[in-house]
């Protein structure tokens, strides 16, 4: 009995001392936030930052002057042309914004609900993804050869005597302009809904259905409010899509209408620098605006 009680205190004594963790130096959050700050401030806060000053200088039709001006918004902000260009843009925004809207969380129910599989859901999706593996322009143009005259619809039309000529707003218009940018932006509403759809939990369903809701309660009441993260998210990419936008504009319109990016665009062919920068600021904090309103109505922490 002696001799355990005198080798439990020596048995104590030769067990390790447990380790203690140690503290991370204070500044060593920043360390790891270093190089992503580095990319965001050489590529994204530094030209903006040109752009903004250059913004302020003035110019004529031979050169620029560094020089602090108000001149440029004054145009900028006084003229109706640009009022009426901006009108016309989110004309584009809101159109293009509800009809993706519309179709892209349509086909994501699709995949998230009534494809049983998560081989047939990606193999899918893929699918939804081979258009967008071609240039924009590629995929804009070929609406062209559809849409023209002498095109494919008009003369599948004239020859089933649906029209009897051909109909002149397919082609070189807002409508074309509107489908191209429809065509071209789905996928990026598509996407967020998709991934927001798959991850809500199947016995929410089951309960309101066992509850007593319907196809439209439960589609209302469920499953729309849980998919406000990806809505939002997509909302985010086709607004500024459509918002910066110009050659989409600038061809499937025929030079018939405008927008903000196209008359930037042809600002800057004019060599009008500090112009086109005012007015590149001013659709800028157009953004920020709009942006800061999606983010206040929906928490997209919630998806990310």
């Amino acid at each position: 009995m002696s001799v355990a009680a005198e080798a439990a205190p020596a048995a104590v004594s030769d067990a390790p001392a447990p380790k203690r963790r140690r503290r991370a130096p204070p500044f060593a959050p920043y360390l790891q936030a270093m190089p992503l700050g580095l990319i965001l401030g050489a590529f994204l806060l530094l030209p903006i930052a040109a752009i903004v000053i250059v913004s302020f200088w003035d110019y004529d039709s031979v050169q620029i002057y560094p020089a602090f001006v108000t001149l440029n918004y004054a145009e900028t902000l006084g003229s109706w042309v640009t009022w009426s260009t901006l009108l016309n843009t989110l004309k584009f925004v809101a159109i293009v914004w509800a009809i993706t809207l519309f179709v892209g969380f349509w086909v994501a129910y699709f995949l998230a609900f009534h494809v049983r599989t998560s081989k047939m859901q990606t193999l899918l999706f893929l699918v939804c993804t081979v258009p967008f593996l071609t240039s924009n322009i590629i995929r804009m143009i070929s609406w062209v050869p559809f849409l023209g005259r002498n095109g494919l619809l008009n003369s599948a039309l004239v020859e089933a005597g649906i029209v009897p000529a051909p109909l002149e707003f397919l082609l070189f218009s807002e409508f074309a302009v509107v489908l191209a940018m429809v065509h071209l932006y789905s996928l990026f509403m598509v996407t967020p809904i998709f991934n927001t759809l798959v991850r809500i939990d199947r016995s929410l369903i089951e309960a309101a259905r066992d509850a007593g809701a319907n196809g439209f309660q439960i589609l209302w009441n469920v499953i729309i409010p849980l998919a406000k993260p990806g809505i939002a998210i997509g909302s985010i990419f086709v607004i500024t899509l459509v918002l910066g936008d110009f050659i989409t504009v600038r061809f499937m319109s025929g030079g018939q209408s405008a927008s903000m990016g196209l008359m930037i665009a042809n600002q800057i062919s004019l060599l009008q620098y500090p112009a086109a920068a005012a007015n590149a600021v001013a659709l800028l904090v157009l953004v920020l605006i709009m942006m800061a309103a999606i983010l206040r109505i929906v928490d997209i922490r919630k998806e990310l």
